[in-house]
């Protein structure tokens, strides 16, 4: 009988590629969708259109980490065996202008969760996605699992919190929970508020002329890059472990936003200089100015290392961008025609 498996944030980067490596493992997958006036499935539609689609067992639900009587329904009808915390209000800068909305879904939303789970009975399997934010100003280069955790945001607090209620569920109801402490991550699915998103995106979009500035914050703040395809795998394995534990996945290389310009406008025979300009208004109030992970452990212990170095996920999102591009405007065309 195939695994079940529950995945809140499903719609998202990281739920999207894991619905797939999951389906890919013969699993029975439900997400957890929020109801909305539009469709907000976009990123799962490779799933659906792949020709093998009908053999798959994808199932959406509604619900939200703010209800919690929803998600013991839920918890309760699909009795999954692995059960993956993704969702999150998960934008740093957006967390300085909500910190309560943001501290209700990525902090209490996940005692929610795990208190569904505890109140149901069944003992599934839990992943829960903490972040290279927690580390904040950071006390030790590079971080690993014992680092002490200095959050610098509302989103890097809300995190903590999610961290350490996950330690203490395991701890106090011997619940098999894990967390990732997933260091930066991208795709051409990245959301495109993101830096990285919103980097390849522009260079897609002035490349073809239609876009003449890109506005930026912080172009020194630097971070540890790695393909989010590859980062879910780590989470699946995390469970497939005899005992819960905490694993930092990263790729122990660290590269500022303007390496990262460099390497993305480079891409297109552009000079990033001649486009970027700073603006204030995307400077945090309070900055991390250096991650860098540690994914020792992970490799000694899950067998897991990164594959995807930073130049080559520069290279794929900004081909990515530039295709997507392409197909919209050729899109465009075909209706006007």
């Amino acid at each position: 009988m195939a695994k079940k498996a529950l995945i809140t944030g499903i719609t998202g980067q990281d739920g999207s590629y894991l619905a797939e490596l999951l389906l890919g493992k013969g699993y029975e997958v439900n997400g957890i969708i929020r109801r909305a006036s539009t469709f907000n499935t976009g990123r799962l539609e490779p799933i659906y259109s792949d020709p093998h689609a009908g053999d798959r067992q994808l199932f959406l639900h509604y619900g939200d980490l703010s209800d919690a009587s929803a998600l013991a329904r839920l918890i309760s009808k699909i009795q999954p065996d692995e059960v993956y915390n993704l969702a999150a209000q998960s934008h740093v800068r957006v967390s300085f202008d909500s910190p309560e909305y943001t501290t209700d879904i990525t902090a209490t939303g996940t005692v929610r969760l795990l208190e569904a789970i505890r109140e149901t009975g069944i003992q599934p399997r839990f992943y829960q996605a903490s972040s290279s934010e927690m580390y904040g100003l950071v006390q030790q280069v590079p971080q690993t699992e014992t680092t002490p955790f200095y959050p610098r945001s509302p989103y890097g607090c809300a995190k903590v919190y999610s961290h350490w209620i996950t330690v203490n569920y395991r701890e106090s109801y011997g619940l098999h929970a894990s967390n990732g402490i997933l260091f930066n991550h991208e795709s051409p699915r990245r959301g495109e508020t993101f830096v990285t998103r919103k980097i390849t995106r522009a260079v897609a979009h002035i490349k073809a002329g239609l876009q003449k500035k890109l506005y930026l914050g912080n172009l020194d703040a630097k971070r540890d890059w790695g393909y989010a395809k590859e980062y879910v795998e780590a989470m699946w394995l995390m469970l497939q472990q005899d005992k819960p534990d905490d694993y930092v996945i990263a790729t122990n290389e660290t590269h500022s936003v303007r390496e990262f310009l460099e390497a993305t406008f480079g891409q297109v025979g552009l000079d990033w200089k001649q486009y970027v300009e700073i603006d204030a208004r995307y400077y945090r109030p309070a900055e991390v100015d250096l991650l860098i992970g540690d994914f020792s452990k992970a490799k000694q212990k899950l067998g897991w290392e990164p594959r995807t170095k930073f130049a080559e996920l520069a290279k794929l999102m900004v081909e990515a961008d530039v295709e997507l591009l392409r197909k919209h405007r050729e899109g465009e065309i075909r209706v006007v025609g």
